[in-house]
């Protein structure tokens, strides 16, 4: 039996994707988690083949909980499902270590031929996604590009960004000035935006 960890936040979504794996002779999800932050202890209890992860969760991502896997749990394999097909999640994703990719609107039996194919080494994309991260190109924002305007997101003022994140209030503006310009908008709350629909944040 494949032994699956299944992360979603929103239950119902979570325990029908359950019920539905459970359908296959060789699937059983042993583990089940409604945060990011839970699943590398789930993960490790349970002893668990295969990690399904939404990438929107409390607690942190599920990219995040991804690359927590790949340096703790190195064995255990990835598939990242989500609702939203943005080609910067794809990037992010593969550089979060996940072997697959797919959105949640795939029929049951595509997540299924997922888990077995990356139980086998191969890495599964969705085609689409594939072909417009390819033409998206590759996000332009460094990671402290990101997390500045992450945390400006919520409307923190810049000083309360330079202090949620150790920097001086010069280096937050400067930050955010360079993140609005490669975003082509015209202030933060637009380059959240333009970052947040890309798959950029």
């Amino acid at each position: 039996m494949i032994r699956l960890l299944l992360a979603e936040d929103q239950s119902m979504v979570r325990e029908a994707l359950a019920a539905l794996l459970s359908l296959e002779d060789d699937l059983e999800v042993v583990a089940q988690a409604a945060r990011g932050d839970e699943v590398l202890a789930a993960a490790r209890a349970h002893a668990v083949d295969v990690a399904l992860l939404d990438i929107e969760m409390p607690g942190i991502s599920g990219l995040d909980a991804a690359a927590a896997l790949r340096d703790e749990l190195p064995g255990v394999k990835v598939v990242i499902l989500t609702t939203f097909g943005r080609p910067g999640y794809l990037r992010r994703a593969m550089e979060c270590g996940a072997d697959a990719f797919l959105v949640k609107d795939a029929p049951a039996a595509r997540l299924a031929e997922a888990v077995r194919r990356v139980l086998r080494g191969e890495r599964v994309i969705d085609p689409v996604l594939a072909a417009a991260a390819l033409a998206d190109g590759a996000s332009p924002l460094t990671g402290r590009e990101r997390e500045v305007l992450r945390t400006a997101a919520d409307g923190s003022t810049n000083a309360e960004i330079a202090d949620a994140l150790h920097l001086s209030q010069g280096t937050v503006r400067n930050y955010l000035s360079t993140a609005i310009q490669k975003t082509g908008a015209r202030n933060r709350a637009e380059a959240v935006v333009t970052a947040r629909d890309k798959g950029w944040l």
